[in-house]
């Protein structure tokens, strides 16, 4: 069976170009077999800027510039565990303009793929990513709230959107 991970703080990262999000398949740990950005838990002594950069270099092989980035979104996902406890884990969501390097595949994301803004595969991404993500790639800033049931396979209840002008946490 498939353990279940416990992230508190993590990062999520979506490249961009023209009208496109470049997307890869996620083979591991939460969102396995999903469509999704890159970003992962950030580690102690880690800022969420430090993670991202990391993230991006291990999962797709480019190398990004910290004036590069947009934080875009803080997305708190309630989660609920099979045995029935629950954390939150807080992420950090930004859009990443300029990079150098061609994404490629790695072990924790497969096939690196543009899809057009206006065309995500939702149905094979993570459940509240289709209610939340095209806000942010539509150039708003937001805080979001989700609740996800065992795994994140499911999303109990409405996602929770309050759109901002800027971010004063680290």
């Amino acid at each position: 069976m498939q353990e279940e991970k416990v992230l508190l703080r993590a990062t999520l990262c979506f490249l961009t170009k023209d009208d496109k999000v470049l997307l890869a398949m996620k083979t591991k740990k939460i969102g396995q077999g999903c469509w999704n950005g890159y970003g992962g838990g950030i580690e102690q002594g880690e800022t969420p800027l430090q993670s991202i950069l990391r993230e991006l270099s291990e999962e797709a092989k480019v190398d990004v510039s910290t004036d590069s980035f947009d934080r875009v979104a803080t997305v708190y996902f309630n989660n609920t565990k099979a045995d029935g406890n629950t954390f939150v884990c807080k992420v950090y969501v930004f859009l990443v303009h300029r990079w150098s390097g061609e994404p490629q595949s790695t072990d924790e994301m497969a096939s690196p793929t543009w899809f057009e803004k206006n065309k995500l595969p939702f149905e094979n991404m993570m459940p509240a990513d289709k209610v939340w993500l095209p806000v942010v790639l539509a150039g708003k800033k937001i805080m979001a709230r989700a609740s996800y049931g065992p795994f994140q396979k499911t999303l109990l209840g409405e996602v929770n959107i309050t759109y901002v002008d800027y971010f004063s946490d680290t």
